[in-house]
Protein backbone atom coordinates (compact mmCIF):
# COMPACT_ATOMS: atom_id res chain seq x y z
CA UNK A 1 0.00 0.00 0.00
CA UNK A 2 2.79 2.41 0.96
CA UNK A 3 4.56 1.69 -2.67
CA UNK A 4 1.34 2.58 -4.41
CA UNK A 5 1.06 6.06 -2.32
CA UNK A 6 4.53 6.84 -3.34
CA UNK A 7 4.21 5.67 -7.09
CA UNK A 8 1.38 7.70 -7.40
CA UNK A 9 2.65 10.50 -5.30
CA UNK A 10 5.41 11.08 -7.66
CA UNK A 11 7.80 11.03 -4.41
CA UNK A 12 10.45 8.09 -3.80
CA UNK A 13 11.03 7.33 -0.27
CA UNK A 14 7.89 9.71 0.88
CA UNK A 15 7.03 7.30 3.86
CA UNK A 16 11.16 7.97 5.30
CA UNK A 17 10.78 11.45 4.45
CA UNK A 18 7.76 12.23 6.74
CA UNK A 19 8.09 9.60 9.18
CA UNK A 20 12.70 10.17 9.40
CA UNK A 21 13.93 13.50 7.56
CA UNK A 22 10.92 16.16 8.44
CA UNK A 23 11.27 17.65 12.16
CA UNK A 24 8.51 17.07 13.86
CA UNK A 25 7.46 20.79 14.02
CA UNK A 26 7.94 20.64 10.51
CA UNK A 27 5.85 17.53 9.64
CA UNK A 28 3.04 18.79 11.94
CA UNK A 29 3.11 22.35 10.13
CA UNK A 30 2.90 20.51 6.44
CA UNK A 31 0.29 18.55 7.64
CA UNK A 32 -1.60 20.95 9.57
CA UNK A 33 -1.47 22.59 5.95
CA UNK A 34 -2.81 19.89 4.41
CA UNK A 35 -6.10 19.30 6.52
CA UNK A 36 -6.70 23.11 6.54
CA UNK A 37 -7.31 22.78 2.51
CA UNK A 38 -9.14 19.26 3.01
CA UNK A 39 -11.23 20.90 5.67
CA UNK A 40 -12.10 24.08 3.20
CA UNK A 41 -13.60 21.63 0.70
CA UNK A 42 -15.76 19.69 3.24
CA UNK A 43 -19.52 20.73 2.83
CA UNK A 44 -22.32 20.90 5.08
CA UNK A 45 -23.89 17.45 3.31
CA UNK A 46 -20.62 15.48 3.27
CA UNK A 47 -19.84 16.60 7.00
CA UNK A 48 -23.51 15.11 7.60
CA UNK A 49 -22.92 12.03 5.80
CA UNK A 50 -19.18 11.74 7.78
CA UNK A 51 -21.09 12.36 11.06
CA UNK A 52 -23.51 9.73 10.50
CA UNK A 53 -21.14 6.78 9.14
CA UNK A 54 -17.62 7.65 11.21
CA UNK A 55 -17.58 4.59 13.74
CA UNK A 56 -15.74 6.88 15.97
CA UNK A 57 -18.20 10.26 16.07
CA UNK A 58 -21.68 8.24 17.30
CA UNK A 59 -22.89 9.30 20.92
CA UNK A 60 -22.17 6.96 23.21
CA UNK A 61 -25.69 4.78 24.06
CA UNK A 62 -26.00 5.43 28.00
CA UNK A 63 -27.92 8.12 29.75
CA UNK A 64 -25.03 10.44 30.97
CA UNK A 65 -26.73 11.14 33.89
CA UNK A 66 -26.57 7.95 35.58
CA UNK A 67 -22.89 8.04 34.58
CA UNK A 68 -22.42 11.23 36.72
CA UNK A 69 -24.08 9.22 39.31
CA UNK A 70 -21.58 6.29 39.10
CA UNK A 71 -18.77 8.55 38.91
CA UNK A 72 -19.27 10.25 42.22
CA UNK A 73 -19.92 7.15 43.79
CA UNK A 74 -16.37 5.88 42.21
CA UNK A 75 -14.99 8.98 44.14
CA UNK A 76 -16.80 8.96 47.07
CA UNK A 77 -15.30 5.39 47.99
CA UNK A 78 -11.78 5.69 46.85
CA UNK A 79 -9.45 4.75 49.78
CA UNK A 80 -7.71 7.52 51.65
CA UNK A 81 -4.28 9.03 49.92
CA UNK A 82 -6.32 8.38 46.34
CA UNK A 83 -6.59 11.56 44.38
CA UNK A 84 -9.07 11.79 41.80
CA UNK A 85 -7.88 13.91 38.43
CA UNK A 86 -9.94 14.77 35.47
CA UNK A 87 -7.33 14.21 32.76
CA UNK A 88 -7.19 15.83 29.42
CA UNK A 89 -8.66 13.93 26.38
CA UNK A 90 -5.41 14.25 24.25
CA UNK A 91 -1.97 13.26 25.59
CA UNK A 92 1.64 13.04 24.34
CA UNK A 93 2.15 11.02 21.20
CA UNK A 94 3.94 7.41 21.99
CA UNK A 95 2.21 7.36 25.18
CA UNK A 96 0.52 3.97 24.49
CA UNK A 97 3.59 2.51 21.82
CA UNK A 98 6.28 3.76 24.38
CA UNK A 99 5.63 2.22 27.84
CA UNK A 100 2.62 -0.01 27.16
CA UNK A 101 4.04 -1.64 23.57
CA UNK A 102 0.35 -1.20 22.14
CA UNK A 103 0.61 -0.98 18.00
CA UNK A 104 -0.22 2.86 17.35
CA UNK A 105 -2.42 1.76 14.50
CA UNK A 106 -4.65 0.82 17.75
CA UNK A 107 -4.51 4.56 18.72
CA UNK A 108 -6.51 7.81 17.30
CA UNK A 109 -3.40 9.73 16.65
CA UNK A 110 -3.82 13.62 16.05
CA UNK A 111 -1.34 15.93 13.35
CA UNK A 112 -0.50 17.63 16.25
CA UNK A 113 2.38 14.85 18.08
CA UNK A 114 -0.66 13.75 20.43
CA UNK A 115 -2.62 11.11 20.44
CA UNK A 116 -6.11 11.14 21.93
CA UNK A 117 -6.02 9.17 25.02
CA UNK A 118 -7.05 5.54 24.04
CA UNK A 119 -6.16 4.19 28.39
CA UNK A 120 -6.88 6.17 31.17
CA UNK A 121 -3.87 4.18 33.26
CA UNK A 122 -1.12 5.15 30.23
CA UNK A 123 -2.04 8.70 31.47
CA UNK A 124 -2.28 8.84 34.89
CA UNK A 125 1.02 6.59 34.89
CA UNK A 126 2.54 9.63 33.03
CA UNK A 127 1.24 11.98 35.97
CA UNK A 128 2.88 9.43 38.95
CA UNK A 129 6.04 9.51 36.67
CA UNK A 130 5.74 13.33 36.91
CA UNK A 131 5.22 13.30 40.20
CA UNK A 132 7.45 11.16 41.53
CA UNK A 133 10.08 12.45 39.58
CA UNK A 134 9.47 15.90 42.14
CA UNK A 135 9.60 14.25 45.37
CA UNK A 136 12.94 12.10 43.83
CA UNK A 137 14.61 15.30 43.37
CA UNK A 138 14.14 16.55 46.53
CA UNK A 139 14.85 13.12 48.38
CA UNK A 140 16.68 10.64 45.85
CA UNK A 141 15.05 8.07 48.34
CA UNK A 142 11.79 9.30 48.75
CA UNK A 143 8.91 6.41 49.28
CA UNK A 144 6.33 8.55 49.00
CA UNK A 145 3.32 6.85 47.40
CA UNK A 146 1.15 8.62 44.33
CA UNK A 147 -2.17 7.43 44.36
CA UNK A 148 -4.25 8.23 41.33
CA UNK A 149 -7.78 7.85 40.15
CA UNK A 150 -9.51 8.79 36.65
CA UNK A 151 -12.65 8.46 35.37
CA UNK A 152 -12.60 9.50 31.65
CA UNK A 153 -13.64 8.40 27.80
CA UNK A 154 -11.31 6.98 25.78
CA UNK A 155 -11.04 6.23 22.20
CA UNK A 156 -9.73 2.84 20.62
CA UNK A 157 -9.07 2.88 17.20
CA UNK A 158 -9.18 -1.22 16.26
CA UNK A 159 -12.69 -2.12 14.53
CA UNK A 160 -14.91 -3.49 17.41
CA UNK A 161 -17.40 -6.21 16.22
CA UNK A 162 -20.98 -6.60 17.87
CA UNK A 163 -23.89 -4.52 19.81
CA UNK A 164 -22.09 -4.08 22.81
CA UNK A 165 -18.77 -3.31 21.60
CA UNK A 166 -18.22 0.68 20.64
CA UNK A 167 -14.89 2.73 19.18
CA UNK A 168 -15.43 5.16 22.82
CA UNK A 169 -16.34 4.33 26.38
CA UNK A 170 -15.95 5.30 29.94
CA UNK A 171 -12.82 3.86 31.68
CA UNK A 172 -12.72 3.96 35.68
CA UNK A 173 -8.56 3.86 35.90
CA UNK A 174 -6.45 3.66 39.31
CA UNK A 175 -2.54 3.95 39.29
CA UNK A 176 -0.30 3.53 42.81
CA UNK A 177 3.33 4.48 42.13
CA UNK A 178 5.78 4.70 44.76
CA UNK A 179 9.82 3.11 45.63
CA UNK A 180 10.01 -0.84 46.76
CA UNK A 181 10.56 -1.01 50.48
CA UNK A 182 11.48 -4.69 50.21
CA UNK A 183 10.05 -7.78 51.30
CA UNK A 184 6.86 -7.31 48.82
CA UNK A 185 5.49 -4.83 50.92
CA UNK A 186 4.30 -2.07 48.47
CA UNK A 187 2.87 -4.67 46.46
CA UNK A 188 0.65 -6.14 49.16
CA UNK A 189 -0.57 -2.98 50.29
CA UNK A 190 -1.20 -1.39 46.66
CA UNK A 191 -3.06 -4.91 46.10
CA UNK A 192 -5.31 -4.61 49.05
CA UNK A 193 -6.16 -1.19 48.50
CA UNK A 194 -7.22 -1.34 44.76
CA UNK A 195 -8.32 -4.99 45.18
CA UNK A 196 -10.76 -3.69 48.03
CA UNK A 197 -11.64 -1.01 46.38
CA UNK A 198 -13.36 -2.34 43.48
CA UNK A 199 -15.26 -4.92 45.78
CA UNK A 200 -16.56 -2.32 48.02
CA UNK A 201 -18.00 -0.47 44.28
CA UNK A 202 -19.20 -3.63 43.18
CA UNK A 203 -21.44 -4.15 46.49
CA UNK A 204 -22.61 -0.86 46.23
CA UNK A 205 -24.54 -1.21 42.88
CA UNK A 206 -25.86 -4.48 43.92
CA UNK A 207 -22.71 -6.62 42.06
CA UNK A 208 -21.92 -8.80 45.44
CA UNK A 209 -20.37 -12.21 44.32
CA UNK A 210 -17.90 -10.87 42.38
CA UNK A 211 -14.75 -13.54 41.67
CA UNK A 212 -11.54 -12.38 42.35
CA UNK A 213 -8.34 -13.86 40.48
CA UNK A 214 -4.56 -13.32 40.78
CA UNK A 215 -1.43 -14.59 38.97
CA UNK A 216 1.81 -14.94 40.59
CA UNK A 217 4.16 -13.75 37.65
CA UNK A 218 7.61 -14.73 39.52
CA UNK A 219 6.84 -18.43 38.64
CA UNK A 220 5.28 -18.97 41.85
CA UNK A 221 7.79 -17.06 44.31
CA UNK A 222 5.37 -14.76 45.50
CA UNK A 223 2.01 -17.25 45.61
CA UNK A 224 2.36 -17.67 49.60
CA UNK A 225 2.40 -13.92 50.11
CA UNK A 226 -0.45 -13.33 47.71
CA UNK A 227 -2.43 -15.81 49.20
CA UNK A 228 -1.59 -14.96 52.86
CA UNK A 229 -1.93 -11.37 52.41
CA UNK A 230 -3.76 -10.28 49.92
CA UNK A 231 -5.91 -13.22 49.34
CA UNK A 232 -7.42 -14.17 52.88
CA UNK A 233 -7.99 -10.55 54.37
CA UNK A 234 -10.04 -9.80 50.70
CA UNK A 235 -11.83 -13.34 51.74
CA UNK A 236 -12.39 -12.38 55.14
CA UNK A 237 -13.91 -8.59 54.37
CA UNK A 238 -15.94 -9.60 51.69
CA UNK A 239 -17.18 -13.13 52.34
CA UNK A 240 -19.76 -13.10 49.37
CA UNK A 241 -17.05 -13.07 46.93
CA UNK A 242 -14.44 -15.36 45.79
CA UNK A 243 -11.49 -14.92 46.15
CA UNK A 244 -8.41 -17.32 44.58
CA UNK A 245 -4.82 -17.71 42.75
CA UNK A 246 -5.03 -18.27 38.74
CA UNK A 247 -1.78 -19.82 37.94
CA UNK A 248 -3.65 -20.57 34.42
CA UNK A 249 -4.15 -17.39 33.06
CA UNK A 250 -2.08 -16.61 29.62
CA UNK A 251 -3.36 -12.65 29.15
CA UNK A 252 -1.10 -10.26 30.37
CA UNK A 253 2.21 -11.91 30.76
CA UNK A 254 5.02 -9.69 29.26
CA UNK A 255 2.56 -6.54 29.64
CA UNK A 256 2.65 -6.85 33.41
CA UNK A 257 5.01 -8.20 35.97
CA UNK A 258 5.52 -9.74 39.29
CA UNK A 259 1.42 -10.01 39.95
CA UNK A 260 -1.21 -9.23 37.96
CA UNK A 261 -5.37 -9.60 38.68
CA UNK A 262 -8.81 -9.76 37.11
CA UNK A 263 -12.54 -9.29 39.04
CA UNK A 264 -15.25 -10.76 37.33
CA UNK A 265 -19.15 -11.55 38.01
CA UNK A 266 -22.27 -13.18 36.43
CA UNK A 267 -23.99 -10.61 34.44
CA UNK A 268 -27.81 -11.25 34.97
CA UNK A 269 -28.01 -13.22 31.20
CA UNK A 270 -25.45 -15.73 33.40
CA UNK A 271 -22.53 -14.76 31.45
CA UNK A 272 -19.37 -14.60 32.95
CA UNK A 273 -17.62 -11.31 32.19
CA UNK A 274 -14.77 -9.78 33.42
CA UNK A 275 -14.81 -6.36 34.64
CA UNK A 276 -11.82 -5.11 36.31
CA UNK A 277 -8.00 -5.63 35.18
CA UNK A 278 -4.68 -4.98 36.36
CA UNK A 279 -1.45 -5.47 37.73
CA UNK A 280 2.08 -4.30 38.24
CA UNK A 281 4.24 -2.78 35.22
CA UNK A 282 7.57 -1.11 34.66
CA UNK A 283 6.17 1.81 33.29
CA UNK A 284 7.66 4.57 36.25
CA UNK A 285 10.62 2.37 36.25
CA UNK A 286 11.28 3.16 32.68
CA UNK A 287 9.91 6.65 32.80
CA UNK A 288 12.11 7.54 35.42
CA UNK A 289 14.77 5.30 34.43
CA UNK A 290 14.86 4.05 38.72
CA UNK A 291 14.74 0.34 39.25
CA UNK A 292 13.37 1.11 42.44
CA UNK A 293 9.74 2.09 41.06
CA UNK A 294 7.16 0.44 41.40
CA UNK A 295 3.69 1.02 39.79
CA UNK A 296 0.39 -0.93 40.14
CA UNK A 297 -2.23 -0.02 37.30
CA UNK A 298 -6.18 -1.16 37.29
CA UNK A 299 -9.03 -0.25 34.93
CA UNK A 300 -13.04 -0.76 35.25
CA UNK A 301 -15.07 -0.17 32.10
CA UNK A 302 -17.80 1.48 34.03
CA UNK A 303 -19.93 1.68 30.63
CA UNK A 304 -19.59 -1.83 30.56
CA UNK A 305 -20.77 -2.23 34.02
CA UNK A 306 -24.27 -0.11 34.31
CA UNK A 307 -25.10 -1.74 30.08
CA UNK A 308 -24.62 -5.45 31.92
CA UNK A 309 -25.73 -5.67 35.32
CA UNK A 310 -29.12 -3.87 36.02
CA UNK A 311 -27.12 -2.10 39.46
CA UNK A 312 -28.78 0.13 41.64
CA UNK A 313 -28.66 4.09 41.48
Amino acid sequence: MIERIERHAGVGALLEVLAERLPPTDLQSLLLEAYRRRAAAVSPGRLLERYRRDRFTAPAGVDPRSMAELDLLVFSLLPDGYEAVELSPVCPLGTNSAIATVDQNKVLTTIRNSEVVADTTNVLALECAARRHELLRRDARSAARVRLASSQRVVRAQPFRGPASHQHFRLLGLVAAGRDRGSFRFEVESLLEQLGFFLRLLQAVGVADALVAITDLEGGHRSAALEADVLAPLAGRFPQASCRLDPGRTTGRGYYTGACFDISAVDPTGKELQLVDGGFTTWTRRLLSNEKERLLISGLGTERLRERFAIRP
